[in-house]
């Protein structure tokens, strides 16, 4: 990061064919995410391949861009939007020249990251090669024609791999964006941000894009109690039966709706909550990797620390002190 700076700056890449949604996604993420003295803990900048001026979007109006590729340098982390003109890139799978010449002034070590198609700009520069990548299920298939270097997951809702991290369409971009955010500050700042956004302050990138029914219809019966009841005592034991007692509902009945309604199963769902709580007593608390694996509902330290790094690739010490730190300074 820039020496002069104390923000890391997130440069967002307006494309013509952009999709407002998806743009203004990370402004408003990272735009909303806060230290713990109250101040900002990133810069975000929109900026174009061309100087500065309109840029057309899949709607009926175009947005004013007041940034051009120049901004791309001062880059620590650049983020690709979805666009629906993408040309060549989409064709061809070949970065046009203009595309082209702005990422050359992309610097080393600067992180990337896609929503929805804008991974197809990221697998034609040659960012994808080798990784797996998500995208929209929709374009999966074509992707992978594409780019068959490239190992496309049409499943997930993104993935992290590393310094490049990519999305499947709209609603998971803020899933991956509050991600980021989660891995740079931790669970409290990328809740803080969720809260205002009054969006789920969570969801794994491993989690299905398939939900089938997202939205329970008014008539049919939900799992949404169970859920809730679920999170109130995580500490507790919890079987599947007690679960789908709470719905008045048989196993095979609940845990059927219950994967349509969230799209993992309700083992995988308690499991990804309970690392959730876990991490948030780690950032929060002083409790004993023991005394917060109980709290969490793992009852032993080591089941804690084999469901910490599966999840998160850290074991749970080393998950403490890098946001004690990051805290500290």
């Amino acid at each position: 990061m820039n020496a002069h700076r104390t923000r890391h700056r997130v440069v967002v890449l307006a494309l013509d064919g952009l999709l407002p949604f998806e743009l203004g996604i990370p402004q408003r993420i990272f735009g909303r995410a806060n230290g713990p003295a109250g101040g900002p803990l990133y810069e975000v900048v929109t900026c174009s391949v061309r100087p500065p001026g309109p840029v057309r979007t899949d709607a009926d109006f175009s947005v004013l861009i007041e940034n051009g590729p120049e901004a791309l340098a001062g880059a620590d982390t650049v983020v690709v939007p979805a666009s629906y003109e993408l040309g060549p890139v989409f064709e061809e799978g070949v970065l046009t020249p203009e595309l082209a010449a702005a990422f050359a002034l992309v610097r080393p070590g600067a992180r990337l990251v896609s929503i929805c198609t804008g991974g197809y700009v990221l697998a034609a520069g040659g960012y994808l090669d080798g990784r797996r990548a998500a995208t929209h299920w929709a374009h999966a298939e074509h992707f992978q024609r594409l780019h068959p270097s490239v190992d496309v997951d049409p499943e997930v809702l993104f993935i992290d791999d590393g310094d490049v991290l990519t999305s499947a369409g709209v609603a998971a971009g803020i899933d991956l964006c509050l991600h980021i955010v989660r891995r740079d500050h931790g669970a409290a700042v990328a809740n803080d941000v969720a809260r205002r956004m009054v969006v789920p302050p969570h969801r794994a990138g491993g989690q299905s894009q398939f939900i089938q029914r997202p939205v329970p219809e008014p008539q049919l019966a939900t799992t949404t109690a169970a859920r809730a009841w679920a999170l109130g005592r995580l500490h507790e034991p919890i079987q599947l039966r007690d679960m789908a007692e709470r719905e008045a509902m048989s196993v095979r009945t609940f845990t059927r709706r219950f994967r349509e309604e969230v799209g993992l199963s309700p083992g995988q769902w308690l499991t990804q909550q309970r690392v959730e709580h876990a991490r948030q007593l780690l950032e929060t608390t002083d409790l004993s990797v023991d005394a917060t694996a109980r709290a969490a509902g793992f009852g032993t330290a080591t089941s804690l620390r084999q469901h910490f790094q599966a999840a998160l690739g850290v074991p749970p010490t080393a998950y403490r002190r890098t946001f004690r730190a990051g805290a500290a300074g």
